[in-house]
């Protein structure tokens, strides 16, 4: 029997064994390891999840154990189970595996996507904050023009307690506290929650769907990074972003992602310079040249220009899209430039583990990022953002952070939706007619 190990960051990971190992007596998983997300290692996948063939659950440990557990179990293979990474890191992982005596495996698509009863629209990308949660937003929205019934199935985030996330439904922020949210899923939530939109995600992505379907007419996945979608879907949608131009085809699993696509949407072409608008198009055309491009801007509107005009100002941005999405500014900044050119650089008043995240990301100056993966690292944002010498503060989140940060200066919110041109809403009009939901 096969020993097993999954590589993931408490979410593919978790889904890839569910599917293909969590009743399968053929192998045996040994052991996840986790990385990217602060804290999520030292955990035990709970029996109650794991199921019969693992009652005492499965031991999570941090990746650098990695070469230390394959010699300790004896493993045959490695799973890698997560996403945004470079096919230079991809592959110094699978080197590593390798050397140790392990054979090194990728799951495709095809195999981890459940199959729903209803139809699929899922959103996907090419890197981390190409513009998935707009785009997701904006397909709801043609939907409830149609009249339709749907609900969103988010990419998992599950770094609490397990057996409680195992499936989630969000409708109100009181299910926000309920679940004792983390910032990552704040802003992953509350934007669908402020359109009227049922939002499910968790663990168990079986379980998650069977209760998804029971009030939908149309299911819609909403991505992780540049994640596959769980979900075999109808209309498979990737979102490039034209400010990293050329990682379409230098990252995993976007690059799959793009060939995969039915639709693919060229986002913030309003921000971004036409030579690179061009290089992402004919990327698209050369390896995936049956896709529908469609383009769009992200227009970005600052809440109160007023508070920052003229003044020494704070950025606050997304957290994962400027970590391991390698983005060097967001929507905040680009605001900002608008009305000051006095942008604070805060890692001086960094503390804690935002000071750490300074020091892993070095490509990061002149903006604060959002990190916010438990209590801890909240207040340490807090407390960062409070001793920045600045004037006033840009919040370039997709949510509102003064309802659980104390923010003891000025500050003003820039706000972004996904302003498509013209052919997204003909692309899903074709899917529900074919599907027989609309004449």
């Amino acid at each position: 029997m096969p020993k097993v190990i999954i590589m993931g960051a408490a979410g593919r990971d978790f889904h890839d064994f569910n599917v293909l190992f969590r009743n399968n007596p053929s192998y045996e998983v040994v052991a996840f390891t986790a990385t990217q997300i602060p804290e999520i290692d030292w955990r035990t996948y709970p029996p109650e999840l794991a199921g019969k063939l693992y009652p005492k659950g499965i031991k999570i440990y941090p990746e650098e154990e990695l070469p230390k557990l394959i010699k300790k179990y004896k493993v045959d293979q490695v799973l890698f189970s997560y996403s945004d990474v470079s096919y230079k890191y991809l592959m110094d992982k699978a080197s590593l595996v390798l050397s140790c005596g392990a054979d090194f495996r990728l799951l495709s698509y095809n195999s981890t996507a459940i199959k729903s009863k209803k139809p699929v629209i899922s959103v996907c990308a090419v890197r981390t904050g190409c513009g998935k949660s707009q785009t997701t937003r904006k397909v709801c929205e043609i939907l409830r023009t149609f009249g339709i019934k749907f609900t969103v199935l988010r990419h998992p985030m599950p770094y609490g307690d397990l057996r409680k996330q195992a499936v989630e439904r969000f409708s109100s922020y009181g299910d926000l506290d309920k679940y004792d949210c983390t910032i990552e899923e704040r802003e992953e939530y509350e934007p669908h929650i402020d359109k009227g939109n049922v939002v499910y995600a968790g663990v168990d992505y079986a379980r998650i769907l069977k209760k998804a379907e029971e009030e939908s007419q149309v299911i819609v996945w909403d991505g992780g990074n540049n994640d596959f979608s769980f979900l075999r879907s109808d209309l498979y949608i990737v979102v490039m972003d034209p400010h990293r131009a050329g990682h379409e085809l230098e990252y995993h699993p976007g690059a799959a992602n793009l060939r995969i696509a039915d639709v693919v949407i060229i986002n913030k072409e309003n921000t971004a310079l036409k030579e690179d608008v061009e290089k992402v198009r004919n990327n698209i055309k050369k390896i995936n040249p049956t896709a529908i491009i469609i383009d769009a801007n992200s227009p970005v509107y600052l809440q109160d220009p007023e508070v920052i005009r003229n003044k020494k100002v704070l950025v606050i941005e997304d957290g994962p899209t400027l970590t391991h999405g390698g983005m060097k500014y967001g929507a905040g900044y680009i605001a900002a430039k608008s009305f000051t050119k006095k942008i604070v650089d805060p890692r001086p008043y960094a503390v804690g583990s935002i000071k750490q995240t300074f020091q892993k990301y070095s490509h990061l100056k002149e903006i604060l990022p959002t990190m916010g993966y438990n209590r801890t690292q909240i207040k340490e944002l807090e407390e960062t953002i409070n001793k920045t010498d600045c004037d006033a503060i840009v919040i370039g989140t997709p949510i509102d952070l003064t309802r659980f940060l104390n923010i003891n200066k000025p500050h003003t919110r820039v706000f972004y939706e996904l302003e498509e041109k013209g052919k997204l809403k003909t692309e899903i009009k074709k899917l529900l007619k074919k599907k027989k939901l609309i004449k």
